[in-house]
């Protein structure tokens, strides 16, 4: 586990890393990039590259952290991912449940199976459940995480922000993340996607946090991420779910 530059967590914590790409939004995914320079580096937990692998060694990770954490789970994967068995689920879960000092966030794009792994399983009380909503198609993520019961936090990832989202249905939703894509590569975010995004948000009395505009600024102009800020017409929004404090 590591401390984390995720303006959204505190700490980032891989029981599994590599994964394969499901949406757009994967295009340019900053974990692959990654993990393949630390493989380069030689850094054993990397040997396998961005291949799905599973770190049984890492399981009790959170255990060491005796100070309250708010810990991202799989930053370098998805953990419900079809080659992470449910047995392997369980181990997370079962050390999410034995930390409950702890805040775990647990963020995918495979909801189905998320919702098809807590039909049969409890959500721990600390664990936070999101999904990634990128492009329009990828709406129907959020009636799958919706499904789940239980869950003391739900939240929306809509990073990077790659088109109009349109109407978005946020009953039993908590949190919104917004963002736009770093990197040489990186595709522009509009920001009247993003106010569409903040305005329904703001409207339904739920938390909106804006992230980051990414390499390309709200004027349409490529530069340095750090240039182009945090801030969203000169504020920075970013607010964390009822009761929580950052």
């Amino acid at each position: 586990m590591s401390a984390s530059k995720i303006e959204w967590t505190d700490a980032t914590w891989n029981p599994v890393t590599g994964c394969t790409k499901i949406s757009l939004g994967c295009q340019h995914c900053y974990a692959e990039t990654m993990a393949r320079r630390l493989c380069a580096m030689r850094v054993d937990k990397y040997k396998n590259g961005f291949h799905v692998t599973l770190h049984e060694d890492c399981l009790d990770e959170p255990f060491a952290w005796k100070k309250p954490k708010t810990i991202f789970v799989c930053s370098m994967s998805d953990l419900f991912h079809k080659d992470v068995p449910f047995e392997f689920i369980d181990k997370v879960f079962s050390i999410i449940k034995r930390t409950p000092h702890h805040r775990y966030q647990i963020l995918t794009k495979r909801a189905d199976r998320m919702a098809e792994y807590f039909s049969n399983h409890t959500v721990p009380t600390n664990a936070w459940l999101g999904v990634t909503v990128d492009v329009s198609s990828s709406k129907p993520r959020i009636d799958a995480l919706r499904s789940i019961q239980g869950a003391p936090i739900r939240f929306l990832s809509c990073e990077p922000l790659l088109e109009d989202l349109g109407f978005l249905n946020l009953e039993r939703i908590d949190w919104i993340i917004v963002g736009g894509e770093s990197g040489t590569q990186a595709r522009p975010m509009k920001e009247e996607w993003v106010l569409n995004i903040k305005t329904q948000v703001e409207l339904s009395g739920k938390a909106f946090f804006f992230k980051q505009w990414g390499t390309w600024g709200c004027d349409g102009i490529k530069r340095n991420k750090h240039k182009n800020g945090k801030t969203l017409q000169g504020v920075i929004c970013q607010t964390m779910p009822a009761g929580i404090c950052q």
